[in-house]
């Protein structure tokens, strides 16, 4: 990997923290903006780098929090990993906003699925209005962003080359 890549997927990665920081109160807890900058490294970099990103990002978010879940982040940032990977695909593909709902409706109702045996039906229907905000709001700004970023570093900075 070369080290402009990596030096940009450590800033995106510290991002995510700076994001988990930035709370917005919900229904259960509070939403963060700790995935837009996995999602604005998915559709720069790449999957992998975007897998990274939202992996390690939710982690840094989840300490930040104070580890409510405990142990059962390590299965969060797995799933955040793989929805940030799935995104950076169907972006590169030029299918921008079936990226925007998979990671939408995959973060919101997919991802908690396993919560229902792990903590009950109730969990997941209190905790699901809190993610479907969160996604949107993280989603949204990323597709609002993301092109602008793009023709800014079209030129001078050829990332998305590199993937």
């Amino acid at each position: 990997m070369k080290s402009r890549k990596m030096s940009w997927m450590a800033m995106f990665i510290a991002l995510s923290a700076v994001g988990a920081s930035i709370k917005i109160p919900a229904v259960i807890g509070s939403v963060a903006l700790d995935s837009f900058p996995a999602l604005l490294a998915a559709g720069l970099l790449g999957g992998p780098a975007g897998a990274a990103a939202g992996g390690l990002g939710h982690l840094l978010s989840a300490i930040i929090g104070g580890m409510p879940l405990g142990p059962l982040h390590l299965l969060v940032a797995g799933e955040m990993a793989l929805l940030a990977y799935l995104f950076a695909l169907l972006y590169k593909n030029g299918k921008r906003w079936s990226a925007g709902v998979l990671f939408i409706m995959g973060n919101s109702f997919a991802a908690p699925l396993p919560f229902i045996f792990l903590m009950g039906k109730s969990f997941y229907l209190a905790i699901v209005p809190s993610l479907f905000a969160g996604s949107l709001l993280n989603t949204l700004l990323a597709l609002i962003v993301l092109p602008r970023i793009v023709k800014l570093l079209e030129h001078s900075l050829p990332l998305s080359r590199e993937t």
